[in-house]
């Protein structure tokens, strides 16, 4: 996200599969999720991402978080957004609400057409949702518009963000009440970054 300083926002990444023997084939989901809502648009889906990483500042923001104490910062009520690092590799626990789908990058980036193009020429990522491969969305380069917050960790303005944006995208329908593991994998060039989540799912009251 080369409309931020670091090399993760500079294209706000997030994750890279491991490296296993045998790898998983992508799958939809499967029997470790519920039924859950229609995925959003690729503007849609990547506009509320980008206004929900830059609505915190650095010492709050979950997208710096490295242990998932503020996971819940800013979440929407109809989804639960995850993401990766600006670079490197982290272990976060966090609590999902139940019912609610769960969505985010393997690698992301809000730039320009041209950044973007670049960007996604050596794109690569994963998600794994309790062993099992989450099938990505690949979203060429996209106009959107998010809002970015005071002295947010991006390095927007506050106010009003256009530009385009791309990346490998995940939507995980509600997870079933328990613990689960979502493993966020990225790369592209020289930038790496790898998130692994334990979620917990607290059955509805």
């Amino acid at each position: 996200m080369p409309i931020v300083p670091r090399p993760f926002i500079a294209a706000l990444a997030l994750l890279l599969a491991g490296c296993a023997a045998a790898a998983p084939q992508p799958t939809p989901v499967g029997a470790e999720t519920t039924a859950g809502a229609e995925p959003l648009s690729d503007q849609d889906l990547q506009a509320r991402w980008w206004t929900w990483a830059a609505s915190s500042p650095e010492n709050r923001n979950p997208v710096v978080d490295d242990t998932g104490q503020w996971c819940a910062e800013n979440q929407p009520r109809d989804v639960w957004f995850f993401a990766g690092t600006f670079g490197g590799t982290v272990d976060r626990r966090c609590e999902v609400p139940a019912g609610r789908p769960l969505a985010g990058p393997a690698l992301n980036l809000a730039s320009t057409s041209d950044a973007c193009a670049r960007f996604m020429e050596d794109a690569k990522g994963s998600v794994a949702l309790d062993g099992r491969l989450v099938e990505l969305r690949r979203i060429a380069p996209v106009a959107i518009a998010y809002q970015a917050a005071r002295g947010n960790v991006v390095g927007q303005r506050e106010g009003r963000v256009t530009g385009q944006g791309c990346g490998l995208w995940a939507w995980i329908p509600p997870l079933t009440p328990g613990e689960h593991e979502l493993v966020v994998d990225g790369e592209s060039g020289s930038f790496r970054t790898s998130a692994r989540y334990v979620l917990t799912v607290r059955a509805a009251d």
